[in-house]
């Protein structure tokens, strides 16, 4: 069943800035479209809107690769759930870790309207039920089959917050991943491993905007609550209303066509350089096929190219850099987006004289 999302009513329509958030939760279960009535924990001081519109922009993935969307009913009714081979003992599902993640979105963001997660995966792993053993691949039928998939990427959109960068509408997203190839599935039950953010995406182009301040790269948990306790402690502390500014700064500043080329070969060279001097150096994530993208989109990109004189702001060289991590495996995605903004970042400050980052502009 597809997710429905209540509209607002009348009183509830309205747009409120530095001010508690609104007084009715709608969560979306896909599933048995429940919608759930949460009381209020926090405020949030952003300016969030209330729309009850169709939206206008274009649906596209925030990550393609070699990815596929599945809906959430998908992972829990057609993949098995894989264990660690030496205990028996089940890992956290990846349905599981998005569900709880839904749970604690509408606790810390009460009076929200939240959207369906986003779901994107790879790396499928398949198998067969012990009737089919002696059957050839394609003698078998549908029930004989299983499956799971080793990579997994979510994203859950508050479209009720939002703000506005360089003419760009940006609504708050908070998302995960979860890779099993980094668990030792081969032993005994561990610690296990996933990656959580919350940040913003934006409507243009659906790319994601994160920074090391809203994202933990390595959270270590052993149970659903402490999961669940982690991601309540990185919603909490996320400071928005910084990350939006920090964000709208980076309109303001301006690189030439020349200061451009300067950057993307300088990007290419760091890829070769000495180990000694790569230290010395602030870290470049992105390689020559990111680079690649980068160069093509800042001449034919719709909204981020150059201006007619061949100039770009610093928002639109950050949306290109996240538009080119969208070729990026699931497992590197979330890792290499907050380099994005690090280095978009960095070369602001390199602007105005300070940072480490002129070595890139020199």
């Amino acid at each position: 069943m597809e997710s429905i999302i209540k509209p607002a009513t009348p009183e509830e329509a309205f747009e409120l800035e530095l001010k508690p958030v609104f007084s009715t939760t709608v969560i979306s279960n896909e599933d048995d479209n429940v919608i759930n009535i949460i009381e209020p924990t926090q405020h949030i001081e952003l300016e969030s809107k209330l729309n009850t519109e169709t939206s206008t922009y274009e649906a596209k993935p925030f990550i393609v690769a070699n990815t596929q969307e599945v809906a959430l009913r998908q992972l829990k009714n057609d993949c098995i759930i894989p264990v660690f081979s030496k205990d028996n003992e089940k890992t956290i599902a990846h349905q599981e870790f998005i569900e709880l993640a839904q749970d604690c979105v509408s606790k810390v963001f009460p009076h929200q309207i939240i959207a369906s997660p986003e779901i994107r995966v790879s790396h499928q792993i398949k198998g067969r039920t012990p009737d089919a053993i002696y059957k050839n691949a394609k003698e078998l039928l549908d029930h004989e089959k299983t499956q799971y998939f080793e990579r997994m990427a979510f994203v859950i959109k508050i479209p009720s917050i939002t703000d506005t960068i360089n003419g760009n509408t940006v609504a708050l997203t908070i998302g995960g991943v979860r890779s099993y190839n980094l668990e030792n599935l081969y032993n005994k039950k561990s610690m296990e491993k996933f990656k959580f953010f919350v940040g913003f995406q934006n409507q243009v182009c659906m790319n994601l905007c994160v920074w090391s301040d809203g994202f933990v790269d390595d959270l270590r948990v052993s149970s659903y609550h402490e999961l669940q306790d982690k991601m309540m402690q990185v919603l909490q502390n996320y400071d928005a209303e910084n990350h939006l500014n920090s964000m709208k700064v980076l309109a303001n500043h301006s690189i030439t066509e020349q200061q451009f080329a300067q950057i993307l070969g300088k990007t290419r060279l760091y890829q070769h350089l000495p180990k000694s001097e790569k230290l010395r150096i602030p870290q470049m994530q992105f390689n020559d096929s990111h680079i690649n993208t980068i160069a093509k989109d800042y001449y034919e990109d719709e909204s981020f190219s150059r201006d007619e004189q061949g100039n770009i702001n610093l928002w639109q060289l950050y949306n290109l850099f996240t538009q080119a991590n969208k070729s990026s495996y699931i497992d590197t995605f979330l890792d290499r987006n907050v380099n994005a903004f690090d280095f978009t970042q960095g070369i602001q400050k390199a602007l105005i004289g300070n940072g480490d980052y002129h070595w890139f502009l020199g």
